[in-house]
């Protein structure tokens, strides 16, 4: 097997595959043709630069044709990528050159700086910088023939409890996207995809334009920051059929632009964390279609969706795909691993590895009804147990950002001599509002009007913004230690 030869070695050269929208506002179409004769130019170039099979290769590139092209020249060679955010600081970058130990970099001239102080002067990495014609200039590598298990990826978790750990993929998890593609993301021949996350993250990595091209349908790379008002225009102009974003950025846009019906968007998905009810309210509402939530981690890829042309549960993140076993464990998610198809094949630098057939626990606290739909509550470590109770932060959440002075809330325990904990919010307001005593007591009036009483949070505090990773996923580990 072999990713850019079965898929895009084979595609029609005519074909559309990417519609690049640069930073500085260029537009270009690239056609398959075009792609698998770049990638395969630049794997030459790796090449004579001594990169093979099972060498690191990190990339540092926003959402432009180079990084593609830098993926899909590892995918030819059997060389192991491990592509990087932009967003990235020198610290971050040394922790993966450190434990990941690249031969060779290719980055954007525009992160230089940060690059040369994460590589500290050390000589054993060679370094290539983007834009750069002569990159292209080398005879086209041929695509090696590869196994299943052979090493393919490497994606750092996000951080949110700890130091981000490097989770390495097989060839398997490329080829293992169909799954995903086919039941959940549901692009086909003819569609415009849009997943906008970053270049270096475990969901662009698979759905930025693996997952469609699998399925026939081209993609959009926009290389810029997220801008709520921008990301609609570009909706319309390029016609654009099938949207992946974040939950964050959903929110965001509900909060902040005025949305509208498209005439072509037929479907929209989000993963990464769970939806609150009103902003699904909302793009119901302003669109006419219902955002079909999914879920996964970056060590087993896609695990759950909900499935395309049925009735989309509000607040559910779909069923187990089809052949994936999930179960419900004393409140706990729990898959086996031999039935996922993007399984990973461990961590770097942990001597201990992953027991073969043993069950994987997600850490992730879930419940299902009685059709099979499962609903995300939190992680372990988030749940809050007070006065014997089990509360859920997202519930909380979900009634705290419904109220009309709330754009972005997170929920933690907060120790109590008597209860044990309580529930502490962490607040984030709309413009046109102020931080007060009263406003509190209003937030807390209000979620008892949405959930369980016993639920509401007892101490509300008000902040300019929330603790993030540079994935947009909140980190509540933080906001727990501050409460403290």
């Amino acid at each position: 097997m072999n990713f850019s030869h079965d898929i895009v070695d084979a595609a029609v050269p005519q074909r559309l595959a990417l519609v690049e929208l640069a930073r500085d506002g260029a537009r270009r179409e690239w056609r398959f043709g075009e792609v698998a004769e770049r990638s395969a130019r630049l794997a030459g170039t790796l090449a004579g630069r001594g990169i093979g099979r099972g060498d690191v290769v990190m990339t540092l590139i926003g959402n432009r044709p180079e990084w593609v092209f830098a993926m899909l020249a590892c995918f030819r060679l059997g060389a192991v990528v491990l592509p990087c955010t932009e967003q990235l600081r020198a610290k971050d970058l040394a922790l993966r050159v450190q434990v990941a130990g690249p031969r060779l970099v290719i980055a954007d001239e525009r992160n230089r700086a940060v690059l040369e102080e994460a590589l500290g002067g050390r000589d054993d990495v060679d370094v290539l910088l983007v834009p750069d014609e002569s990159l292209f200039a080398a005879p086209p590598a041929p695509a090696v023939a590869l196994a299943p298990e052979d090493p393919c990826l490497i994606t750092f978790t996000s951080g949110t409890a700890g130091e981000p750990k490097a989770v390495l993929h097989a060839q398997r998890y490329l080829s293992g996207q169909r799954l995903q593609a086919e039941h959940w993301l549901a692009a086909g021949p003819g569609d415009l995809a849009w997943c906008t996350a970053a270049s270096g993250w475990s969901k662009s990595a698979r759905n930025v334009f693996i997952a469609p091209w699998i399925r026939g349908a081209a993609a959009v790379l926009h290389d810029a920051r997220f801008d709520p008002f921008e990301r609609l225009e570009l909706l319309d102009r390029e016609r654009v059929t099938l949207l992946c974003m974040a939950p964050t950025e959903y929110r965001m846009i509900a909060k902040r632009a005025q949305l509208r019906p498209f005439a072509t968007l037929q479907g929209l998905v989000a993963a990464g964390e769970a939806l609150d009810p009103e902003v699904l309210r909302a793009w119901h509402a302003a669109t006419g279609l219902r955002i079909r939530d999914g879920y996964g981690q970056t060590e087993t890829g896609q695990l759950t969706g909900m499935p395309s042309g049925e009735a989309v549960r509000p607040g559910s993140m779909g069923r187990p795909l089809p052949g994936v076993e999930l179960r419900v464990e004393d409140g706990e998610l729990v898959a086996e691993p031999d039935t996922i198809p993007t399984f990973f094949l461990g961590y770097l630098g942990e001597e201990a590895g992953l027991r073969a057939g043993a069950p994987w626990h997600t850490g992730d606290r879930v419940h299902q009804d009685e059709d099979g739909f499962l609903f995300f509550e939190g992680r372990n470590d988030d749940v809050i147990i007070s006065a014997g109770y089990r509360i859920g932060p997202f519930e909380v959440e979900s009634a705290l950002v419904a109220h009309e002075a709330v754009a972005e809330a997170a929920v933690v325990a907060a120790p109590d001599d008597e209860r044990g904990s309580i529930v502490r919010a962490v607040v984030v307001l709309r413009d046109g509002h102020a931080p007060s005593d009263a406003l509190a007591r209003e937030l807390q009036e209000h979620v008892r009007t949405q959930t369980a009483p016993y639920k509401y949070p007892r101490v509300v505090e008000f902040a300019p913004e929330l603790p993030k990773t540079s994935s947009g996923k909140v980190r509540r580990a933080l906001l727990r230690r501050q409460g403290r």
